[in-house]
C-alpha cells in the first residue's frame, strides 16, 4: 500500500555532516506526516524528528534539535533529514516512517504505519 525507502547514510567523521533522504510510494495521498527515528545498538528506538505536510509544522527530539532539520516535498512525499555537527552518539540505524491523521503524539512510535528499512549511520572519532 505504501512503501518507504531510505538513503544517505555512511560513514563520516566526527564534526561531518549528512543528509538522508526518504520517498514514499504507493498510496501516499492518505499520508499525513512523515519523520525519522534512530536505534542504536542495545537501545530502543527513538524519535528524531517529524514534518506534517498539511501546513509544515515540524517537531524534533530534544537531543538534537539544534543539530538536525528535517524538511520536505509534499508532491513527491519526499523528506530529507540534514544532520549537522555529528558525532559518535549519532551513530544508529536511521528509520524513515509515515503514518496517517491520529490523535497519538508525533513522537510515539505507534503514531506511524508504515517504515523503512533503514539507512546506516555511523560517525567514527
Amino acid at each position: 500500500q505504501v512503501r518507504l525507502g531510505e538513503s544517505g547514510g555512511g560513514l563520516v567523521q566526527t564534526g561531518d555532516s549528512l543528509r538522508l533522504s526518504c520517498s514514499a510510494s504507493g498510496r501516499t495521498v492518505s499520508i499525513n506526516h512523515m519523520g525519522w527515528f534512530r536505534q542504536a545498538p542495545g537501545k530502543e528506538r527513538e524519535f528524531v524528528a517529524v514534518i506534517v505536510w498539511d501546513g509544515g509544522n515540524t517537531l524534533y527530539a530534544d537531543s538534537v534539535k539544534d543539530r538536525v532539520t528535517i524538511t520536505g516535498d509534499n508532491a513527491k512525499k519526499t523528506v530529507y533529514l540534514q544532520l549537522e555537527s555529528l558525532r559518535s552518539e549519532d551513530t544508529a540505524v536511521y528509520f524513515c516512517a509515515a503514518g496517517l491523521k491520529t490523535l497519538r503524539s508525533y513522537r510515539q512510535r505507534v503514531a506511524y504505519q508504515y517504515w523503512g528499512q533503514g539507512t546506516q549511520v555511523t560517525v567514527s572519532p
